[in-house]
């Protein structure tokens, strides 16, 4: 897809916006910039994610660079994660699509009702 910039979304544009951009990430992103936090800490503050659902979105975010992983030598020894410089840039793009989402969600919730209610209608 072009847009008016000429940028274009390509498979390595979609894959690292699935990354960031999915159900957890937002989440743990967000409790990350406020400060950093142990794994549990994380799992206190979304509480509907899975151990197993944090660890790979953890991962995810680590391997593209925009979380950190540290080792805190005490006993016994935690893990401590933190956002990264790169990560820190991510804040305003976010934060204009949440902008954008609350805006228009009365109209997105209509879009939705109206189509739900079609849909129903064919069905029957």
């Amino acid at each position: 897809m072009d847009t008016d910039a000429g940028l274009r979304i390509d498979a390595p544009h979609r894959e690292l916006l699935d990354q960031i951009l999915d159900k957890w990430s937002l989440s743990v992103l967000n409790e990350l910039c406020e400060r950093p936090c142990r794994f549990n800490e994380l799992r206190r503050a979304v509480p509907q994610v899975t151990q197993k659902s944090l660890t790979a979105t953890l991962r995810r975010l680590e391997r593209n660079g925009v979380v950190e992983r540290e080792i805190v030598s005490t006993r016994p020894v935690a893990v401590r994660y933190r956002i990264t410089p790169l990560g820190k840039t991510l804040r305003h793009p976010v934060d204009v699509l949440l902008t954008w989402a609350s805006q228009h969600m009365p109209a997105i919730t209509a879009a939705r009702e109206a189509f739900d209610t079609r849909t129903e209608e064919a069905e029957l």
